[in-house]
């Protein structure tokens, strides 16, 4: 058996090993401070990081017997405690430790970053115990198995090839489209959900949105006829237009990234321009509470006149509708592009935005990506697309919430088209 050449990068997997099992196991000695003795403690998880790293130096099956004769005293050890504690948390931590410090031969960078995201599960025990016994509900595990569903069962099984009129249609990319909607529509949830319903109708405006902005619009015109709630109600209508922006920049990233790098600064432009009105909106009225929370003697009817991201988690319905849209614009797309040319291609995207901005600029991005639209074109179809959906919400917004509600969401929404057009219109220019 010849002698293995120690090199500094040896020296250096075993820093980082040692590092590990001794923060690893600081955090293990300090979770148990005031209770019974450990059978394992912070100098025993340096030493096992130190033992895989000696391991994976040694061979592939010195690491194979390292980790059954590690398992075998682990257990033991869990054995003569286990009455005074009987949680695992411990013995499977010592046991990846000892994993760790095999990975750390071959990626130190990768054992570390797994390390840290371990720490972060061990210190937030009381958190994560609390968010999964007294925050999440049974309404919320069944609707992230859906998502899980359709972004991991569904999703992989479809066909990610051109088929259709015109070669129109690709149902992985179409399907992806919807994975990434109600993915937005998650996390808008999860957002409320952290801010608590007292946070107002900003936030409630904001989840909303994800899925509609245009009937976010209406729900907040209706609920602005209470005149202590027509402040927040504007702005909360305002905040879900910016949704429309934010949603629009990521699922148009997801279609082309090129399109979608285009669009930054004019998306954060007009985001930030319509965000700054409504938050002004919104400190100019006095606080109030936000739909669902009754406990102020609301009124039940407008409790439930907005509720967040349709008061689910998983809003798979809207998202299956824009892609139905999405579908229709493609085609109509194509077809105008294959007749009249970009010019048609512009005007689909226009009637498309009419019932969705998304529908449209997706139509027009999945055009360019394909060789039909030139980069000008694109542009031009997104903000024909954006400006036909704003001209839909102010109108939306008269007729719910009356000519007050609709004329200050309107003063609020027409500057910040305003803005994404000429912001289009110059990076148009340079791109030209």
């Amino acid at each position: 058996m010849g002698t293995l050449p120690v090199t500094s990068s040896h020296w250096l997997a075993f820093v980082y090993s040692i590092a590990i099992g001794l923060l690893i196991g600081i955090e293990r000695e300090r979770s148990h401070r005031g209770g019974p003795r450990q059978a394992l403690g912070s100098r025993t998880f340096a030493l096992l990081a130190a033992a895989g790293t000696l391991g994976a130096l040694l061979g592939t099956w010195v690491v194979v017997a390292g980790a059954v004769v590690v398992g075998g005293m682990i257990i033991a050890g869990y054995r003569r405690t286990n009455n005074e504690d009987p949680g695992t948390t411990t013995e499977v931590t010592a046991f990846a430790v000892f994993l760790l410090g095999a990975l750390c031969v071959t990626d130190a960078r990768l054992a570390a970053a797994v390390a840290i995201a371990f720490l972060i599960l061990l210190t937030g025990k009381a958190r994560i115990h609390a968010f999964a016994r007294e925050v999440v509900t049974d309404v919320e595990i069944d609707d992230a198995v859906k998502f899980l569903v359709i972004a991991f069962v569904i999703l992989p099984l479809l066909p990610d090839r051109d088929v259709g009129p015109y070669g129109a249609l690709n149902l992985s990319h179409i399907w992806l489209i919807v994975v990434t909607l109600t993915g937005i529509s998650w996390v808008g949830y999860v957002a409320v959900r952290a801010l608590g319903p007292r946070r107002g109708l900003m936030a409630t405006g904001l989840a909303s949105g994800f899925v509609s902005a245009t009937a976010t619009t209406a729900s907040m015109g209706r609920l602005s006829r209470a005149p202590d709630r027509f402040a927040p109600a504007v702005a909360g209508a305002e905040i879900a237009s910016v949704a429309t922006y934010v949603q629009l920049g990521v699922i148009v990233a997801v279609v082309s990234p090129a399109v979608a790098l285009r669009l930054a600064v004019p998306l954060v432009l007009g985001a930030a321009v319509l965000s700054l009105v409504a938050v002004l909106t919104y400190r100019r009225s006095p606080p109030v509470d936000a739909p669902g929370d009754v406990s102020a003697g609301t009124d039940p009817s407008a409790a439930a006149a907005v509720p967040p991201i349709g008061g689910r988690a998983f809003a798979l319905v809207p998202a299956l509708v824009l892609a139905t849209v999405l579908t229709a614009a493609l085609l109509v797309g194509r077809w105008g592009a294959a007749v009249l040319g970009p010019k048609g291609a512009v005007f689909a995207s226009g009637a498309a935005g009419l019932a969705d901005a998304h529908a449209g600029a997706l139509s027009a991005a999945t055009q360019f990506g394909r060789g039909v639209l030139g980069m000008g074109a694109t542009l031009a179809a997104v903000g024909v697309a954006l400006l036909a959906n704003s001209i839909v919400k102010c109108i939306v917004a008269f007729v719910a919430g009356g000519g007050r509600f609709g004329a200050r969401f309107a003063l609020g929404l027409v500057p910040s088209v305003l803005t994404v057009a000429a912001a289009l219109g110059i990076v148009w220019s340079l791109s030209t």
